[in-house]
C-alpha cells in the first residue's frame, strides 16, 4: 500500500527540502567563482600557474649548490642555512666549502658520512668548474636543459628567473592598481575641472617615451630592482586609470550614490563604501593581463641590458645569452618556452575571469564554459 507522505531518508532530508537547498541563494562572488570554474582553460591555467609559483617558491630547497643536510663525524650540519669552511670537512683551506667539488663530495661519502642533495645541485650564480664539457653544454644527466656561455645551469636559472619575474610583475600590479584606482576615482567621481586637468597631465606623461626614460636613468645610477621597479610604475597605471574613471562617471550619477548622499556621507566616504565595491569589475579583470604585460617588460628590459644587474636570474637575460650563442639552441628553446607558457596561462586566465565577470554572459546561472 502506497503512501502519499514524500519519501524522506534516515536524516530527514525530503524532496521538498533538497528543492528548498538548492533554491538558496548564491552569493555574487560565489557566482563568478562558479562561472570562472566552468572556464576549463582558465581554470587550470590558474591551477597549472599557482603549482609552478608555489614550487618557484621553494628554489633553494629544489634547486642549490649547497647540501640540504650533511652528517659528517657524527654531528648533523645544515649548509643550506648556514656556512661552513672547508677545513670542517677534511678540506685544506678555510674558505667557504664548495659542494660540488668531487674531494669534499668523497668526505661527504665516506666512512660512514653522508650529505642530502637538492635535486638539482645547482644554484642560479653557481659555476661548474668541475663540468666534464666546456659551456655551453648541451643537456645532459647533470645538467637537465645545460649550461649557458659562463657555466651556469639553465635548470636553476629558469627556476629563480621565473619566480623573479612573478614576484617582480606581483608588485608592480599592485602599484598599479593602488595608482591607477586613486587617479581614476578622484577623476570620474568629482568630474570637471578635477578630470580635466587630471586628463591634460595624464596625456603629457603617457607621451613621455618610457623606454628612452630607462635608457638615461640605467646610464646615470646603477641598476638595481628598486629602480626597475620605480621607473617601470611609474607607467604601469595609466590603462587602469582609464577604466576606472569611466566607471566612476557612470556610477556616481545613479539613485545609490544619492540616496548615500541625502544620509550625510561624505563623498571619500561614498567612493570608497559604495561606487568602488561597484566599479572592481575593470581593476579585477585588468590584473592578469597587467601580470603579463610586467613580465613582458621585465623581459625586454632584460634581453637590452637594462634589467636586473648580473648575476640575477632573468628570461630575458637567458633570451639574449641564446642570441649571442645560437649553437646553444637549449638555451633559446628553453627561456622561449618558459615565457611563452608564463604568458599563456596569465592570458587564459585573463579571458576566463573576464568571461566569469561578464553579466551579460547567456548559458546558465553559473557562465555555461566551454
Amino acid at each position: 500500500m502506497s503512501s502519499s507522505t514524500p519519501a524522506s531518508s534516515s536524516t530527514g532530508w525530503t524532496a521538498d527540502s533538497a528543492t528548498l537547498a538548492h533554491a538558496q541563494p548564491v552569493s555574487p562572488w560565489r557566482r563568478t567563482w562558479l562561472r570562472f570554474r566552468s572556464q576549463r582553460l582558465g581554470y587550470w591555467s590558474l591551477v597549472i600557474f599557482m603549482v609552478l609559483f608555489v614550487v618557484s617558491l621553494f628554489g633553494e630547497v629544489l634547486s642549490n649548490d649547497r647540501p640540504l643536510v650533511v652528517r659528517y663525524g657524527g654531528h648533523y650540519y645544515f649548509p643550506i642555512v648556514k656556512d661552513y669552511p672547508e677545513t670542517l670537512f677534511g678540506g685544506d683551506f678555510p674558505a667557504q666549502t664548495n659542494y660540488l667539488d668531487p674531494y669534499i663530495r668523497s668526505k661527504l661519502t665516506s666512512h660512514g658520512n653522508f650529505a642530502v642533495y637538492p635535486p638539482n645541485p645547482y644554484r642560479y650564480d653557481t659555476i661548474d668548474y668541475f663540468a666534464a664539457r666546456p659551456y655551453p653544454a648541451p643537456p645532459s644527466s647533470s645538467n637537465w636543459l645545460g649550461t649557458d656561455q659562463f657555466g651556469r645551469d639553465v635548470v636553476a636559472r629558469l627556476l629563480y628567473g621565473f619566480r623573479l619575474s612573478v614576484l617582480m610583475a606581483f608588485a608592480l600590479t599592485v602599484s598599479g592598481v593602488l595608482l591607477g584606482v586613486l587617479t581614476g576615482a578622484v577623476q570620474g567621481f568629482y568630474g570637471g575641472r578635477t578630470d580635466l586637468i587630471g586628463q591634460r597631465l595624464i596625456e603629457i606623461w603617457s607621451s613621455m617615451p618610457d623606454l628612452y626614460l630607462l635608457i638615461i636613468f640605467a646610464s646615470i645610477f646603477e641598476p638595481t630592482l628598486w629602480l626597475l621597479f620605480i621607473l617601470l610604475s611609474m607607467f604601469g597605471w595609466l590603462v587602469l586609470s582609464d577604466y576606472v574613471r569611466a566607471e566612476f562617471l557612470r556610477n556616481r550619477s545613479l539613485d545609490y550614490v544619492k540616496a548615500a548622499r541625502t544620509m550625510g556621507l561624505t563623498n571619500w566616504q561614498i567612493m570608497w563604501r559604495h561606487v568602488l565595491p561597484n566599479s572592481l569589475t575593470p581593476v579585477i579583470t585588468f590584473l592578469p593581463f597587467r601580470m603579463s604585460a610586467a613580465i613582458l617588460s621585465l623581459t625586454s628590459l632584460d634581453f637590452l641590458g637594462l634589467g636586473v644587474p648580473p648575476p640575477m636570474p632573468s628570461l630575458g637575460e637567458l633570451l639574449q645569452e641564446g642570441k649571442n650563442n645560437l649553437d646553444a639552441w637549449w638555451i633559446s628553446i628553453s627561456a622561449f618556452a618558459a615565457l611563452v607558457i608564463t604568458l599563456l596561462l596569465l592570458t587564459f586566465m585573463g579571458d576566463a575571469l573576464r568571461n566569469a565577470l561578464d553579466t551579460r554572459a547567456r548559458g546558465s546561472a553559473f557562465g555555461g564554459g566551454k
